[in-house]
């Protein structure tokens, strides 16, 4: 009888601790020290995809000389997986990051009438869509406004170095032949957005927006019978534009 107490005392006090050691927690919070997970660690990792919406920013669109005004967006989603890593500094954090990402969006404007067209020809619509492959490099900083058991809310801000890797874009119903775009190499951002955090498990929604032109040239087949120069300057393709993206993601820590 005497060892059947002795053992239901040791279970009603091991019930707690295993209760506790269960309890989720936010990494990098003071709880984490009393979790049965792991002691609170100053740095964490995880990784995290997710789903994005581009929208370009057009500066300057011109087509056969003449400045194109009105262009319409159209959203199309893309998608990136990225790996990072959290330095903690009590409510505040670094996050370095690296990701993979497919940004797409397309535009379509009325194409000009040439000078020769007939009085009351009808406008004809024209497209750019662009799928544009990255490698982005963002550094970004967060305070935690809510940074309690297992939950956190945080804001954060930072600037996204982009390499281009890889594009295809395609000109659709233009006059020239051939077109091809070149896309700056390197290319910055800047980041803001919101994170909501559960144990292990965040999301987040991010706005990132270009902070400069990322188009570099726009080039096209000359046809072998047009050697004039203005000619030439008259048939260019000038497109300057800025891409911001929004984005929701999935991840979880380490």
């Amino acid at each position: 009888m005497e060892l059947r107490r002795i053992l239901m005392g040791l279970y009603l006090l091991a019930f707690p601790a295993m209760m506790w050691g269960q309890t989720p927690v936010v990494p990098g919070t003071a709880d984490e020290e009393h979790s049965g997970h792991r002691k609170e660690t100053p740095v964490n990792f995880g990784f995290k995809g997710g789903f994005t919406s581009s929208l370009f920013l057009v500066s300057q669109f011109s087509v056969n000389g003449v400045p194109i005004d009105e262009v319409q967006n159209n959203y199309k989603i893309g998608y990136f997986g990225s790996l990072f890593m959290r330095i903690n500094f009590d409510r505040h954090f670094l996050q370095p990051e690296i990701s993979y990402n497919i940004n797409r969006c397309n535009i379509t404007f009325e194409k000009p009438l040439p000078e020769d067209a007939a009085s009351g020809a009808r406008l004809e619509e024209a497209s750019i869509t662009s799928s544009i492959h990255s490698i982005d490099i963002p550094v970004i900083y967060g305070y935690n406004f809510i940074k309690e058991g297992p939950y956190s809310l945080a804001v954060f801000g930072g600037v996204r170095y982009i390499w281009d890797r890889k594009s295809d874009i395609d000109f659709e119903n233009f006059d020239q032949v051939n077109i091809r775009e070149r896309l700056r190499p390197l290319n910055l951002s800047f980041t803001v957005g919101v994170s909501v955090t559960i144990s292990r498990v965040f999301f987040d929604f991010r706005y990132d927006m270009g902070l400069h032109n990322i188009s570099k040239s726009v080039t096209y087949d000359i046809p072998a019978d047009n050697n004039a120069a203005d000619e030439n300057t008259k048939n260019e393709i000038r497109f300057h534009r800025r891409d911001n993206v929004l984005s929701f993601s999935f991840g979880v820590f380490f």
